[in-house]
């Protein structure tokens, strides 16, 4: 007997990855990681199932297009996966996490004849080494279209500063040659950005070119309840073809956002979202935070809205574009900058550059009373943030998310990574 169990065991050994028990049925083995699907790619036709492992070090899943979903699994958790019969052709599986298919996480299940027996072909360390330097080295490219740029207003005859949007879902190229149906406002993910002084009477003009009802929630501002974006609620939303306009008193100094609250799993990840500023809260000019002294008469070279994003057809990314084609920002020797952030994602982002400090002065448009420098700033979905920095040496350096897989993958950089280019003046 013993003998017998032996020799089973060393059998069940030398099983492929694809040996099922049932004859009729293959077993394929797949593993997740950040961001890609590996393992067992092809299977002849008839039953098809996957033993699916997530190797990664995030939740992952693995979804048939138009078919059944594992549960999402946690990093070391496993799972089986029913695709029932499946006649030759090719087939798409993906991990259905915000942000995940864009960004590598798509496979093509081939069953047919030919294809039994297959495995996709992993890339040399080499391959790799090569992919990571090429596209390091290709930064930055020019890619169409520039979000989060300053919308002017137009000044009514009551004094009201007057904004116009427009939604509607057009194409978007995030990174060079990757073209994506975002949904927009005026065309541009983000949208532009809006910006009112301290006692200014806002209107805001919405017209919906897009197939679903919406609405615009200004997440941060001080508004009467009618004005909120919340529809039902609030307001009828605005369907397709409809305009709506909001008006409200530029109460409070505010970093604020826009963005739809209908249908918001949609449209926002997926670019519908905008900065809106008023009179943002002074830098601690004059100050001395952890033994730095903030000269009296700081001038503020520049000042940079960026808005991280994670999900939907947009993916990862800075002000709507993945590197290599995020912006850097060019600067001289010894000026100082402001940041605002603004987390319209669905995940947190720690937000680290090389060599510069940050200075956190205001969160959400409010003043801290401690101000307080940081090296890496974790942003949550839906947070603002102000920060100084003080460009005092010269160079190219790194400025990134530091969740490494939002910015590394197989194939090279991408994503929340962009630089700043100190020079001397």
């Amino acid at each position: 007997m013993g003998v017998l169990v032996l020799a089973l065991a060393v059998i069940a050994a030398a099983r492929p990855a694809s040996f099922s028990a049932d004859p009729q049925k293959t077993e394929l083995e797949l593993e997740l990681h950040e961001f890609g699907i590996h393992g067992d790619l092809a299977a002849p036709i008839g039953q098809v199932s996957l033993h699916v492992t997530n190797s990664g070090t995030m939740v992952h899943n693995v979804s048939l297009e138009g078919g059944p979903s594992t549960p999402d699994l946690n990093p070391g958790e496993e799972a089986n996966l029913d695709l029932g019969p499946l006649d030759a052709g090719v087939y798409t599986l993906f991990c259905s996490i915000a942000g995940h298919r864009e960004s590598g996480m798509e496979a093509q299940l081939v069953v047919g004849q030919a294809a039994a027996g297959g495995q996709e072909e992993e890339m040399t360390a080499e391959q790799m080494d090569r992919m990571m330097l090429d596209s390091m080295e290709a930064y930055p490219v020019e890619t169409n279209g520039h979000g989060n740029l300053p919308l002017e207003p137009t000044v009514a005859e009551d004094g009201a500063k007057e904004f116009e949007l427009v939604a509607a879902v057009t194409p978007w190229e995030v990174a060079p040659g990757e073209v994506v149906d975002a949904w927009t406002y005026n065309g541009t993910a983000p949208g532009p950005l809006l910006r009112v002084d301290l006692g200014d009477l806002v209107r805001i003009k919405v017209t919906n070119n897009t197939e679903l009802s919406t609405d615009i929630h200004l997440h941060g501002v001080s508004l009467p309840n009618e004005m909120d974006g919340v529809s039902p609620i609030t307001q009828d939303p605005i369907e397709p073809g409809q305009t709506f306009t909001y008006e409200f008193m530029a109460e409070k100094p505010t970093i604020a956002m826009y963005h739809a609250h209908l249908h918001s799993q949609v449209s926002v990840p997926n670019g519908m979202f905008g900065a809106f500023i008023i009179d943002p809260v002074p830098t601690p000019a004059g100050t001395t935070v952890a033994g730095v002294d903030i000269p009296v008469n700081l001038e503020v070279a520049q000042e940079i809205p960026m808005v991280l994003n994670d999900a939907g057809v947009i993916g990862f990314s800075l002000n709507g574009k993945s590197f290599p084609a995020t912006e850097p920002v060019v600067a001289n020797l010894g000026d100082w900058i402001v940041v605002h952030y603004f987390n319209e994602g669905l995940q947190i982002h720690p937000m680290h550059a090389h060599q510069f400090p940050q200075l956190v002065y205001a969160k959400d448009g409010i003043p801290l009373d401690q101000p307080y420098w940081a090296d890496t700033l974790a942003i949550a979905p839906g947070e603002r943030y102000s920060v100084l920095m003080h460009l005092d040496r010269p160079g190219v350096w790194v400025w990134h998310c530091h969740i490494l897989n939002h910015v590394e993958k197989e194939t090279g950089m991408f994503g929340m990574v962009t630089a700043i280019i100190v020079q001397q003046p």
